[in-house]
C-alpha cells in the first residue's frame, strides 16, 4: 500500500507557485492598454502560463497535466462554456488545447490556446492532475479580429488599429452640405471600462432570464452586438443611457456636453446600473462603439445625413406643412438632419453567402425589434441589395437611407394640397477614414447611384413603388442660396431663387421663412420671414429674393445644434401648383486654438494653452473650458474657468495634464458660456516615450 501511494505521488508535479504572465500575454494579445494586473486574452490565440516546480521535473510519460476552463453560472461543454483538455504534443487551433514549451527545469512553461469560437467573458482556469486540482486564477476572454478562425476576423492591420485599438475618433454632425467633425474619446482601454462592458452583458434581460443560455450565446458576435444595441439605451432594461431630444435637461447632462464614453460608462457602473442622463444619437452610437471595441469587435460610428424615420414601414415619409411652408407634426414620420449608428465587422452564417463584413446596428431607441428597443445587426450589403427580409431590421435601415418623401400642405380650411418638394434621404453617409482625420464617404456601400439601373432593380426587389414613379414637373424651380459669413454672432443674407421653365408668364406668391431647428427636426423660434404676394416670372425668367437674418433675432431662438431651417414656398396663382424648397444652415462657432507647450512625453506633466475669441456683439460670461483625452487626462475631465469676455476679445487658459501612454492622441476641448455654448475643438498630440 505504501509503495502504491508513493507511485501515485510521483505522478503529480510538485508545484510551489504559478504565474499567469499577465504583462507578457496582455502585450502579445494587444490588451495591455487595459493594464497588466490581470490576464486579458483574445480567443483563438495561445497564451503562456508558468508553473514553478518545488522539486522534480516534468516528464511527459509520467505526468498527466490537464486544464479546465469554465465560464458562467452553469458551465457545460455542450454550451461552449466549459472545456477540459490535456497537454499534448502540439496546439490545436480549432479548440481548447495546451502544450509544454519549455525544456526540463524548475519552471514549466505551458502554452494554452482557446477555441476561436469560445464564449467571451470571465473564465476560471484550473489545473487537474488525476483529480488533484489547483485553481490557477481567472482571466477575461475577448473576441479576436486578428484570428482567421474568429468570426470577427479582419485581414487589414491598419483597419484593426482604427476599428479596435484606436481610443479616439471623429463623429460627423452638422448638415449634408456642411459636415462638422467632432472628436470623441472612446476610451475603451481606460480603467473600469472593460468591467463595465462585461457588466452590460451580465445585466441584460436575456442573461437575467437564463444565464447559462446567455453565456453560451456570447460565442456569437451577432448575438452580442444585438445585446449591445438594446443595452446602450434604457428603454426596456437597466441600460446605460436615457435619451432626451429637447429641453429641459435638469437632473442630467446636456447631450452636446458629452465628449467621451468613459464618464458615461463609469457613472452607469458606479450608480448600480442606473441610466445616465441624457443621450442623443451620436452619444448612443459612440458608447456602443466603445463597448464593441472593448470586447474585440471591430466597430465604427456612421453618420447618415437626411436620415428618415419611417414608423409605419411603408418606405414613405409623409411630411405635412402649413400655408407658410412650416412643418406640422401630423405623423410620427420624420427626417433627421443627421442620425448616427454603428457598423460592426463579422461573418453572417445565418444569411446566404455574400453578406459578411460590415453590419449596421443602432442603439438609439426609435422602434422596437422583437419587442425590444434595438436595431440590427443587419448586413450593409443586404441594405444595398434591397433584401428587406434579412435579419435584423433590414426594412427600417433601408428606409433610413432610401425612403421617399411626400409633402402635403394643410390649408386653414382643413383641405390639403400636394406639394412639389425634392427631398432625397440618405446623403453623404460618413465615417472617419482609417489612419487619418479625413471624412470617408461610404454612401456607395448603402445604395446605388441615384437614377441608376441598379437602383431601380433594388427598389423593385424591395417593392419600393413610390421611388419607381416619375414625380410631377410643374415647370417651376425653387432653390435656396446662402450668403457669406455664416458665423454665429453675424448678420447674414439667404436667398430664394425662383425660376420659370415654362413658355407662359407666371404670377406667384413667394414666402421665405427661417426657424431654429434641432438636428432631429424639432422646430424652434422664428428667425426671420418674408412674404411676397406678387412675383412675376416671365418665360425662362428668374427672381432672386433676399432675407436678412440678424443676430439679435436668431440668438435666443437657436438650439444647441446651431441650426436654422430655411423654407421657401412658391405658389402658382394660375393653377395652385406649389413648390417647396428646404435647406438647413449650420452656423459656425469660433475656432478653439490649442497650443502644446513643451515636448510631449509619457508620464511627464504637459501644458496646453487654449484660446477662444468671442465672436458675438455682446459680452459673454460664466466661461468654462473642459479638456479630456484617452491616455492624456486619466479618464477624467479637467476644467478651467474664465469670468467675462468682451466682444472681439479672447479667453485664454493654461491647463496641465500627464499623458500615460505614448502614441498619437487627441486632446479634446470644449468651451461653454452663458451665450456661446458647445464650442468644440481638438488637437492631435504625439506623445513620446
Amino acid at each position: 500500500m505504501k509503495s502504491l501511494t508513493c507511485d501515485i505521488l510521483q505522478t503529480y508535479l510538485d508545484i510551489s507557485s504559478w504565474d499567469l504572465a499577465c504583462e507578457f500575454n496582455n502585450t502579445d494579445h494587444r490588451t495591455d492598454l487595459n493594464g497588466v494586473g490581470r490576464l486579458i486574452v483574445r480567443r483563438g490565440q495561445a497564451f503562456t502560463i508558468n508553473l514553478q516546480l518545488q522539486s522534480g521535473a516534468y516528464d511527459a510519460q509520467a505526468h498527466s497535466l490537464c486544464f479546465i476552463v469554465e465560464a458562467g453560472p452553469e458551465p457545460l461543454e455542450e454550451s461552449g462554456t466549459r472545456a477540459e483538455f490535456c497537454v499534448s504534443d502540439s496546439i490545436d487551433d480549432t479548440c481548447w488545447s495546451a502544450m509544454v514549451t519549455s525544456p526540463p527545469g524548475d519552471t514549466l512553461c505551458v502554452s494554452i490556446s482557446s477555441a476561436p469560437d469560445a464564449a467571451i467573458g470571465r473564465y476560471t482556469l484550473t489545473l487537474d492532475q488525476h483529480g488533484y486540482k489547483i485553481n490557477l486564477g481567472e482571466f477575461v476572454l475577448l473576441f479576436n479580429p486578428w484570428c482567421p478562425r474568429d468570426s470577427v476576423y479582419m485581414d487589414d492591420e491598419e483597419a484593426l488599429k482604427e476599428y479596435v485599438l484606436a481610443q479616439d475618433g471623429i463623429i460627423y454632425m452638422g448638415d449634408h452640405n456642411y459636415q462638422l467633425p467632432m472628436a470623441w474619446d472612446f476610451g475603451q482601454f481606460e480603467e473600469e471600462i472593460l468591467d463595465a462592458c462585461l457588466r452590460i452583458l451580465d445585466v441584460n434581460p436575456k442573461c437575467q432570464k437564463n444565464q447559462a443560455e446567455d453565456c453560451s450565446a456570447r460565442r456569437n458576435p451577432i448575438y452580442v452586438t444585438r445585446v449591445i444595441s438594446a443595452m446602450i439605451n434604457c428603454n426596456d432594461d437597466n441600460g446605460v443611457l436615457m435619451g432626451r431630444w429637447q429641453e429641459p435637461y435638469e437632473g442630467g447632462v446636456k447631450p452636446m456636453l458629452w465628449r467621451s464614453s468613459v464618464g458615461i460608462l463609469r457613472q452607469w457602473c458606479r450608480e448600480s446600473c442606473s441610466a445616465v442622463r441624457f443621450g442623443q444619437c451620436w452619444v448612443f452610437a459612440a458608447v456602443a462603439c466603445s463597448v464593441s471595441r472593448a470586447l474585440g469587435i471591430p466597430c465604427r460610428v456612421i453618420t447618415n445625413y437626411l436620415s428618415a424615420h419611417d414608423t409605419n414601414q411603408n418606405l414613405v415619409i409623409e411630411r405635412y406643412v402649413n400655408e407658410k411652408g412650416e412643418p406640422e407634426k401630423r405623423t410620427r414620420d420624420s427626417i433627421w438632419n443627421f442620425h448616427c449608428w454603428v457598423e460592426s465587422w463579422m461573418t453572417r452564417p445565418d444569411l446566404p453567402s455574400g453578406y459578411d463584413g460590415w453590419q449596421a446596428s443602432d442603439p438609439t431607441p426609435q422602434e422596437k425589434s422583437e419587442g425590444v428597443f434595438c436595431c440590427g445587426p443587419v448586413s450593409v450589403k443586404a441594405i444595398k441589395q434591397g433584401e428587406l427580409s434579412f435579419k435584423y431590421d433590414a426594412g427600417f435601415v433601408f428606409a433610413e437611407v432610401n425612403a421617399d418623401v411626400q409633402t402635403i400642405m394643410r390649408l386653414p380650411d382643413g383641405s390639403t394640397r400636394d406639394v412639389i418638394s425634392p427631398a432625397i434621404v440618405g446623403q453623404k453617409i460618413s465615417t472617419k477614414s482609417v489612419g487619418s482625420d479625413h471624412r470617408e464617404d461610404i454612401t456607395h456601400l448603402y445604395k446605388y447611384p441615384e437614377g441608376s439601373d441598379e437602383e431601380r432593380e433594388t427598389f423593385k426587389k424591395a417593392e419600393h413603388l413610390n421611388k419607381l414613379q416619375q414625380h410631377k414637373d410643374v415647370g417651376l424651380d425653387l432653390t435656396i442660396k446662402l450668403g457669406d459669413s455664416l458665423r454665429k454672432g453675424c448678420d447674414f443674407d439667404v436667398f430664394a431663387l425662383a425660376k420659370n421653365n415654362t413658355s407662359k408668364n407666371k404670377r406667384c406668391r413667394l414666402l421665405l421663412a427661417s426657424r431654429a431647428v434641432s438636428y432631429s427636426g424639432v422646430i424652434g423660434g422664428d428667425c426671420g420671414y418674408k412674404d411676397l404676394l406678387n412675383v412675376d416670372l416671365p418665360p425662362g425668367g428668374e427672381r432672386k429674393v433676399p432675407l436678412r437674418l440678424n443676430y439679435n433675432k436668431y440668438a435666443d431662438a437657436l438650439t444647441q445644434d446651431n441650426l436654422i431651417r430655411l423654407a421657401a414656398l412658391l405658389i402658382d396663382y394660375s393653377n395652385g401648383d406649389t413648390v417647396l424648397s428646404v435647406r438647413n444652415v449650420v452656423l459656425d462657432n469660433p475656432e478653439i486654438k490649442i497650443k502644446i507647450l513643451g515636448e510631449p512625453k509619457e508620464h511627464r506633466k504637459l501644458a496646453a494653452e487654449i484660446t477662444v475669441q468671442n465672436p458675438l456683439p455682446v459680452p459673454i460670461s460664466s466661461c468654462c473650458f473642459s479638456l479630456e483625452g484617452a491616455n492624456l487626462t486619466g479618464g477624467r475631465t479637467i476644467t478651467e474657468r474664465w469670468t467675462t469676455v468682451e466682444p472681439g476679445q479672447e479667453a485664454k487658459v493654461k491647463v496641465y495634464f500627464t499623458p500615460t501612454h505614448s502614441g498619437l492622441r487627441k486632446l479634446l476641448v470644449d468651451f461653454d458660456s452663458d451665450k456661446l455654448c458647445h464650442v468644440k475643438g481638438f488637437r492631435n498630440v504625439i506623445i513620446g516615450k
